[in-house]
């Protein structure tokens, strides 16, 4: 693992690859900051292709612990879940918008919710429905995104804001749990600020954040996601603490719900893998 440094570095173009053991500032935070606060180990990276933030996913999924854990019932001491929202790698079907999202909450320990219409996967494009571009009726989104690991992404539709909460696999949800560490991967987060260089500039502010809550709603850390400009870059951000003490995590992917295109007003952002520790149950 790379030595942790004291700042967060933001590559305007290229690859953005650190590791970062002190607070991001709080940033549209909600809740109440914990008093006794320790600072996880950031994992984060953007770039114009999925192998710009492949070292930083695998350093993260080495510093979670093997193995992946799949679908097997929990809890389990060792380990990590993921969702690839793929089907497989071979699933090019629009799911219909729907919340609670149960999917993963049997399987791997995981619901999602949105206080919009739903929450969907699909691809970029094409598909019987179409993917992004036909889930939202804009033929734009169809060369706007990409994948980190094809075929679908996973959005909240009607809302840009997802909630993440863990349980136990296994018990279809009746045994809420904690985690030690939470990654996402995201696509077409382009501008962190609303200066320097990219497709996109004006006053908007950093686009898409993610926060981290404890059983008792205290927030525990929250950060920006790191940006790179152009159509269908790739990004990805994740912390680990040292223990499982993560109940819920939201995610506000881009400045507005998706629909719109995505130009100088608005930066709409598409979620891809989701990687978080093995869930242990709440005491």
């Amino acid at each position: 693992m790379k030595k942790p440094i004291l700042s967060t570095v933001v590559a305007a173009f290229g690859l953005l690859s650190v590791l970062v053991s002190v607070p991001v500032p709080q940033a549209g935070a909600q809740g109440n900051t914990s008093k006794e606060f320790v600072p996880p180990i950031v994992f984060q990276a953007a770039g114009p292709t999925a192998d710009s933030i492949q070292g930083s996913v695998d350093e993260f999924r080495a510093a979670l612990g093997e193995p992946n854990n799949g679908n097997a019932p929990g809890p389990l001491a060792t380990g990590r879940r993921e969702i690839n929202w793929d089907g497989g790698g071979a699933n090019d079907t629009t799911t219909a918008p729907v919340t609670p999202f149960n999917n993963f909450l049997n399987t791997r320990g995981a619901q999602f919710t949105t206080p919009g219409t739903g929450l969907s996967q699909a691809p970029p494009s094409g598909g019987p429905q179409g993917g992004l571009a036909g889930l939202f009726n804009n033929p734009t989104y169809a060369t706007t995104f990409s994948t980190f690991s094809p075929l679908r992404l996973f959005t909240p539709v009607g809302s840009n804001i997802t909630d993440a909460l863990f349980f136990v696999p296994g018990t279809n949800g009746d045994v809420p749990a904690t985690i030690r560490g939470f990654g996402a991967a995201f696509t077409d987060v382009d501008q962190p600020d609303g200066s320097g260089p990219g497709k996109k500039q004006g006053n908007r502010g950093a686009s898409t954040l993610i926060e981290y809550f404890g059983p008792h709603g205290e927030l525990l850390f929250s950060s920006f996601v790191p940006a790179s400009p152009g159509d269908g870059s790739l990004s990805f951000f994740g912390i680990l603490f040292g223990d499982a003490r993560i109940a819920r995590v939201r995610i506000t992917s881009g400045d507005i719900a998706p629909g719109p295109d995505d130009d100088g007003k608005h930066d709409i952002v598409m979620m891809d893998d989701f990687i978080y520790g093995e869930p242990q149950p709440l005491h």
